[in-house]
């Protein structure tokens, strides 16, 4: 028997956590946290341990499926390619290219070809029905970061490690192992800060894990954030503690003075009793953040999919702005990825709307339109309908408010393709699968979550396997879907996708050293220096080289290249977070934009929740929670990470005596978009007046083929969230959704 063992970065969520992973014959013997790891030194939860399991899961696609008279069968990758080529271009031709919509789900994120050839894609079909998952996530982040620094991929992070005190808005890292901030052992970060005399304070509606850890754990109502969050802006005014410091000079005064009158009447009184906090408990939390030595304010999940999730977001970035701690060692700062050069991103500014959708003229953001709105996009007759559907790990059925309604337009396309492991709920509805190779035969490389990194790090891992002879890698189903769309064909050479990309970006290189004459070398000249395999490793390696970090082949000996990390299979550190909040804003003038006009408008037209939520009658609020163990949707066909149905509607004690509830027995929950029914939890971990359901389940739909997925299915608690957006973002409203339980 020959063993082996390989270093590698789960892939399944955003922490990056380094695992070892032990090979014998050919097969994974056993997977653990890699000890050595610089960053997460041998931590790694389930989902890490479950990798193989994903690996070899008896239900994973190896071969294209085709669906004729309502059944799926297999076949080879050039029927299955050219039935995509005649579809979509029939379909394009006859309805023009915006009748193609493409959805994208959380999956992308995870992977090398998801980070580098889905742009590629969909810039080839031309299409402005572009969806993603990013706006029922994270897309208030986005689009408040963008207004006020210019572009939507600069979000500062919590420096975790170097802080005082860590303040956490609508967030379990504990459990999400960090979002929009890759800290892998978050638990053990937080540890840390404790035990160097640091303080963690969580303001959620529920006591989650990481609400169990925190220092102090203040209960709000759901979607209120936004008022307890002007409170904490008006008291650093009022008790003259807006210090902004050495940011200053990037600040207008007139902004400054503007916000300081819009949060004038949004007093800690004022906001208290629309919290279900006490006046003193908002007041307490503003001073210390104004006066810890280094402090970081968080948010996530929580404040991003709610009503008034981009203002949450905004303000979020405000506060740290307005006490110094942005940008400042154990405040919250910029990661600096190792393979995005220094000057990439182009000093245009932020703006939204540059389309809108066809229906509800909804505004795009960062190039998407609503998820949330895909279902009326589809039903509506009209030009510009969409009739045909590409979603590449993605599973909208399960992730996007109203999704009966949605499965029901998807059952109405004219043509469905999907890139994706799996028959589930959403590419049952698939005329074509086309199932990349073994997620742990491909290199990876962590193209989004290196630049949310808390200190900056850089690993790639080269497969563990050989593909098989009939499998193809995620990057050349994306390119072959790529030339489609360009009008090249199914049968064109995916290779060649790569070698423009990889030709377009040395061009660049030598353009920005002055023309071929001056840098005395030539593209095919540049080209031929990179390593790696033809495809996204060497598009990875010129990137790595004209990085910040980068040898700039050959001038910095000493700087990174792929060889370089295939060199350091654990991964290379380096360093702290830094300042440089003058390189990295990105508005033409230089500035952060503290209060854009689209925030001064927002909050002028922010007024109170509904009256009609008060009262013992009023109905009560549905939020969601995550889970150790899973990742939205698509983990939960592997038996050790579902092997407990987690499905339970998590009810308050007082709410259940009140709706004469008991912990067990079946209970309806009614909101105005439909009814779903799970088991009673009672418990304090709920505020009164809030029940808890998790994302991502629901897997009872007929036609999906997840045996551990369909024995266990849960409840999808978007059946019965309205289609709803955050009007600045156009992203799903999730929490805060009145319901009814009985």
């Amino acid at each position: 028997m020959t063993q082996t063992t390989a270093y590698r970065t789960c892939p399944l969520c955003e922490a990056g956590c380094g695992l070892e992973i032990t090979v014998s014959d050919n097969r994974v013997e056993k997977i653990r946290g890699d000890q050595q790891h610089p960053m997460s030194k041998g931590f790694c939860c389930p989902k890490g341990i479950a990798l193989k399991d994903l690996h070899e899961d008896p239900d994973r696609l190896t071969s294209p499926m085709i669906r004729e008279n309502g059944r799926f069968r297999k076949a080879d990758w050039d029927e299955a390619l050219a039935l995509v080529e005649e579809n979509l271009t029939r379909i394009r031709r006859a309805h023009g290219n915006d009748s193609v919509a493409i959805y994208l789900g959380n999956p992308n994120t995870h992977t090398m070809a998801g980070g580098l050839f889905v742009r590629p894609m969909a810039k080839a079909f031309q299409t402005k029905n572009f969806y993603s998952a990013s706006t029922v996530d994270q897309m208030p982040k986005m689009a408040a970061c963008g207004w006020l620094y210019g572009h939507p991929g600069r979000i500062p992070v919590p420096d975790i490690d170097r802080t005082d005190l860590f303040v956490v808005f609508g967030a379990n890292p504990y459990v999400s192992n960090g979002s929009l901030m890759t800290a892998p052992d978050m638990p053990g970060r937080v540890r840390n800060l404790q035990n160097r005399g640091g303080k963690m304070i969580v303001i959620d509606p529920a006591r989650t894990r990481t609400a169990e850890a925190a220092d102090q754990h203040l209960f709000i109502r759901p979607g209120t954030d936004v008022y307890m969050l002007c409170a904490i802006v008006n008291v650093l005014f009022d008790r003259n503690m807006v210090k902004p410091g050495r940011l200053s000079g990037f600040l207008d005064t007139e902004d400054i003075s503007a916000l300081k009158d819009a949060v004038s009447h949004w007093t800690p009184k004022t906001a208290a009793p629309l919290c279900g906090v006490t006046e003193d408990e908002i007041t307490n939390l503003a001073l210390e953040i104004a006066q810890a030595d280094k402090c970081a304010v968080y948010g996530r999940m929580g404040t991003c999919t709610a009503a008034f999730g981009t203002l949450c977001s905004w303000l979020i970035e405000v506060i740290n702005i307005l006490t110094g701690n942005l940008d400042a060692k154990g405040g919250t700062g910029f990661p600096k990825a190792a393979h995005i050069p220094d000057g990439s991103i182009a000093k245009k500014g932020f703006a939204t709307g540059r389309w809108r959708s066809r229906v509800s003229n909804a505004p795009e953001v960062c190039g998407e339109l609503p998820a949330a709105l895909m279902a009326e996009e589809m039903e509506t007759p009209g030009d510009r309908q969409i009739r045909a559907l590409v979603t590449v790990a993605g599973n909208p059925v399960v992730a996007v408010p109203e999704s009966d309604r949605l499965d029901a337009a998807m059952a109405g396309l004219d043509f469905m393709v999907s890139v994706d492991y799996y028959i589930n709920e959403s590419t049952r509805r698939a005329n074509v699968i086309l199932p990349p190779a073994a997620i742990l035969s491909h290199g990876h490389y962590d193209v989004f979550f290196h630049g949310l990194s808390v200190r900056n790090f850089a690993a790639y891992c080269p497969p563990i396997f050989e593909k098989g002879a009939e499998e193809k890698d995620k990057w050349e189903i994306l390119a072959h879907l790529a030339l489609i769309g360009q009008g090249q064909g199914a049968s064109a050479d995916p290779g060649e996708v790569a070698d423009a990309m990889v030709s377009q970006l040395a061009a660049g290189v030598i353009s920005a050293m002055g023309g071929e004459q001056t840098a005395g070398v030539s593209r095919d000249a540049l080209t031929g220096m990179l390593s790696g395999s033809r495809g996204p490793e060497q598009v990875l390696d010129l990137l790595l080289r004209i990085g910040p970090y980068g040898d700039n082949f050959g001038l910095n000996p000493d700087g990174l290249s792929l060889d370089k990390l295939l060199a350091s299979p654990r991964g290379v550190d380096l360093g702290p977070l830094e300042s440089w909040v003058d390189r990295a804003v990105s508005n033409p003038d230089g500035k952060i934009h503290l209060f854009a006009n689209v925030f001064q408008q927002a909050m002028a037209d922010l007024g109170k929740p509904d009256d009609t939520d008060s009262g013992p009658g009023r109905p009560l609020r549905l939020i969601g929670r995550r889970h150790l163990r899973t990742n939205n949707s698509w983990m939960h066909n592997i038996p050790a990470l579902s092997a407990k149905n987690p499905c339970t509607l998590q009810v308050n004690p007082e709410d259940a005596v009140r709706l004469g509830l008991k912990d067990g027995q079946t209970a309806q929950i009614t909101s105005d978009a439909g009814i779903v029914s799970a088991p009673v939890e009672i418990t304090d971990r709920v505020m009164e007046g809030v029940v808890s359901l998790p994302h991502g389940w629901g897997h009872d739909m007929e036609g999906m083929q997840m045996q551990v997925a369909g024995a266990n299915p849960g409840v999808n608690t978007n059946r019965i969230v309205p289609g709803a957006v955050d009007p600045l973002s156009a992203t799903a409203v999730l929490n805060g959704i009145a319901v009814t339980v009985s």
